[in-house]
């Protein structure tokens, strides 16, 4: 078996994968055909079984390990597999570890640098309310660890979420120095807070899917009611401050069409907006061009990017 990383296009592949998701579609000529996620601990790969009702293609479902034989292909930049074979694997015959994508850094060493930001934080109530999450919210603390910070775009493995969050706060602390302006306690408390949504938004692997709650309220304003139920055990905690801080969370998407419900009012959210969108994008396109191994020409439309892609070519021999 090959993991998912490792697959090229033109290979064929055959082995057992994790089904994470499976739906039944029709292409536009009123075929039937099914769109299929499978997964191991190196990501995920979007397939395709063009002939569902074939003797080849056991019943399966989601959550399944599914034994599969297909081509690799490419599709707008992104590989893709043709599933032409596929039966639901037997346990014993996988090994559920391989099967659950894991951050590459160390999720105990992430954490303790973040509690040097938490630390480094000199307002009393700011410092006072990472500490209540970071520190003292036991429940709140292993699922920050374990989430991701996405279903599918980026950073969506286990510690996925954390390593987004640490990315995120070391810009900001970047931009804090570059920038006199900004008003760092506030802006590294709403880079480690802007996403904290997302523990409640996002179930936990194998699953990774949106709750009913990330469904209906999304996590910008989950994580912006979760600061201010902890700001209100917090004595005399400034109401402006809690605005401020909750403007940030609020505007950090930076655009109404992209699920912010403001934009950014405070110097703190605009420089929040770019540094949130700026380690999600390197990430994503690191993804890619991991996925593609040892190619180096153009990779195709990427939707996400809305550019056909490839890496830099200059200074090689």
């Amino acid at each position: 078996m090959k993991f998912i990383n490792e697959l090229r296009e033109g290979e064929k592949i055959s082995g057992i994968y994790l089904c994470k998701h499976k739906q039944p579609a029709v292409t536009k000529n009123g075929k039937p055909y099914e769109n299929v996620i499978l997964q191991d601990k190196t990501g995920v790969v979007d397939a395709k079984i063009w002939d569902p009702n074939s003797q080849g293609i056991d019943d399966f479902d989601t959550l399944d390990y599914i034994d599969v034989i297909g081509d690799v292909t490419s599709f707008q930049g992104s590989l893709q597999v043709s599933i032409k074979r596929a039966r639901k694997a037997h346990e014993g015959e996988y090994e559920p570890g391989n099967y659950l994508p894991i951050s590459e850094k160390s999720i105990d060493g992430m954490y303790e640098e973040l509690l040097k930001y938490v630390h480094s934080i000199k307002n009393a109530y700011l410092n006072k309310l990472l500490v209540k999450f970071f520190e003292g919210d036991e429940e709140f603390i292993k699922t920050f660890k374990g989430n991701s910070a996405a279903k599918t775009v980026h950073h969506g493995f286990i510690g996925g979420l954390l390593e987004h969050t640490l990315g995120v706060v070391r810009l900001c602390q970047y931009y804090s120095k570059a920038y006199p302006v900004l008003n760092r306690d506030l802006l590294i408390t709403a880079a480690m807070l802007h996403d904290i949504g997302k523990t409640v938004e996002l179930s936990a692997f194998p699953m990774n899917d949106y709750t009913d709650d990330g469904q209906l309220l999304g996590h910008i304003m989950i994580g912006t009611e979760m600061i201010h139920d902890m700001a209100k055990e917090i004595p005399g905690f400034p109401a402006k401050l809690e605005s401020e801080l909750k403007h940030c969370i609020l505007a950090h998407h930076g655009e109404l069409e992209y699920g912010s419900p403001k934009k950014p009012a405070l110097a703190e959210a605009a420089a929040l907006n770019l540094a949130d969108n700026t380690d999600a994008k390197m990430e994503t396109i690191t993804e890619i061009f991991r996925s593609a191994g040892d190619n180096k020409d153009w990779l195709g439309y990427n939707r996400f990017f809305e550019s056909n892609l490839r890496k830099t070519q200059c200074g090689e021999e």
